[in-house]
């Protein structure tokens, strides 16, 4: 039997109806959370919520009801669906008003979410993965986790119609980030990764790689950085809630290169491996 959360219920998913006039249907008016579940626990559910409201404040969209109470329904929307391990997707769009580009400010949104089984890819961390570089050509708040993501997902498709398993992407050959995942390079014992401007997502396992990383002795360089530098580095890595840290092993698109899975960020996964254990007891 599949739960969702429908704003501050949890239903069985044929009982929800989403109204055609919804802002998100319409405009992709709306901002998201995948927060990843391990062994029955959820990881970094906190830092997933903060991006939540932010993402919120900056389109000007309220919550229906308070923090704790959407973190309680969500671990609930966990335990009626069973999921041991796998995903919580939670959405929140602006909710239903007839169509109009204008929208009113600080309404409170619709919430939706669900929870679903999935498998963390365990071959791909081993023996990484190949990427297709192409031009970056979304709009320029990459920081909002916006459910509107046709830029994301046609990068996506193009780089799944090339063999390969992710799309990096570039403005003007400076380097940004996956069409769902951030990259770090590697140059001896530095690491280095796009800033958190408005360019890039400033991702959650993004931001625990690089506290594990100084923690670990490594100098991170927070810089944006060019094709060039991509061609000269040493290895290269993907981020993110379900990719984890996935290495880069052939690039193909605007630049061609190889990488070996190398002992920096196999070193970086064992440290990562160690903080989801450590956080999920």
């Amino acid at each position: 039997m599949s739960y969702v959360l429908f704003n501050d219920q949890i239903t069985k998913r044929e009982h929800v109806n989403i109204d055609m006039e919804d802002r998100g249907y319409n405009f992709g008016d709306g901002i998201y959370e995948v927060i990843p579940i391990y062994e029955g626990n959820t990881f970094a559910m906190e830092e997933h919520l903060q991006r939540f409201l932010e993402s919120a404040s900056k389109l000007e969209i309220k919550l229906p009801y308070d923090k704790t109470v959407l973190e309680q329904q969500l671990n609930e929307l966990k335990i009626k669906n069973k999921v041991i391990n796998g995903i919580i997707y939670i959405q929140m769009t602006r909710g239903v008003s007839p169509r109009a580009h204008l929208y009113e400010r600080n309404v409170e949104g619709l919430i939706t979410g669900f929870c679903r089984e999935m498998a963390f890819p365990t071959e791909q961390k081993l023996a990484g993965v190949s990427v297709l570089l192409t031009e970056d050509i979304r709009w320029l708040r990459c920081d909002i986790k916006s459910i509107n993501l046709l830029g994301n997902i046609m990068a996506k498709r193009k780089a799944t119609d090339n063999d390969c398993h992710e799309a990096i992407m570039h403005r003007n050959g400076i380097l940004t980030e996956g069409s769902s995942s951030n990259l770090f390079i590697v140059k001896g014992k530095q690491l280095q990764t796009h800033p958190p401007t408005n360019l890039i997502l400033n991702g959650i396992t993004r931001q625990i790689v690089i506290k594990l990383a100084k923690e670990n002795g490594f100098t991170v360089n927070e810089e944006a950085f060019s094709m060039q530098q991509l061609l000269e580095a040493d290895e290269a890595f993907i981020t993110s809630t379900t990719q984890e840290i996935t290495p880069i092993t052939k690039i193909i698109g605007d630049i061609n290169a190889t990488f070996p899975v190398g002992t920096i960020t196999k070193e970086l996964q064992h440290a990562f491996k160690a903080f989801i254990d450590k956080e999920t007891k």
